[in-house]
């Protein structure tokens, strides 16, 4: 049996991230072309412990998530100039893809798979609650990989964002995650 490559192996593609140079924009693309939505927006998203290229940092930034069926959408804004994968990107003047997430439950063993492919560990935080997150570059051909161990209490959201999707009438377009 030939064994997926250890990237890939880790889990399913859960999210597809974009750092717009525009969040209005991306927003109205993303609910009035491609009926995703509604977006719920978190503010000042405060995680613990963020370090960019092994340095601690306090990044200020807000995401809003919302879902295309299984798939979420997250479109992320950075409020201040601390270093960060989200401020590289827009300094480089990049648009697109900026990564795709992975949820995992074993979360030491996800990260040392990444170390053993020669990925480079750019970002990483732990997400309050008990969740872990890091952020993976594992070469020049695709968009960084968000590995992610989520805490029940993000399962939970991530599912009233889910089911709020497939239910959405189209109105409220941007809604408050609290």
């Amino acid at each position: 049996m030939i064994k997926p490559p250890l990237i890939a192996g880790l889990g399913e593609i859960m999210q597809l991230a974009y750092v717009p140079a525009d969040i209005n924009a991306a927003v109205a693309y993303w609910t009035k072309v491609m009926g995703v939505g509604p977006f719920f927006r978190r503010e000042h998203v405060k995680l613990e412990g963020t370090q960019y290229l092994g340095r601690p940092v306090d990044i200020d930034f807000s995401m809003l998530l919302g879902y295309w069926g299984d798939i979420q959408i997250e479109l992320i804004e950075q409020h201040n100039d601390a270093p960060s994968i989200y401020k590289k990107w827009r300094d480089e003047g990049r648009d697109g893809l900026h990564h795709v997430c992975l949820l995992v439950e074993d979360f030491a063993a996800a990260h040392a798979k990444c170390i053993a492919v020669g990925a480079q560990i750019l970002q990483e935080a732990r997400v309050p609650g008990g969740g872990e997150v890091i952020y993976v570059d594992a070469g020049a051909a695709g968009p960084m990989v968000e590995v992610l161990k989520p805490t029940p209490r993000g399962l939970e959201s991530f599912a009233f964002m889910r089911d709020a999707a497939r239910a959405w009438d189209g109105s409220q377009p941007v809604r408050s995650a609290g």
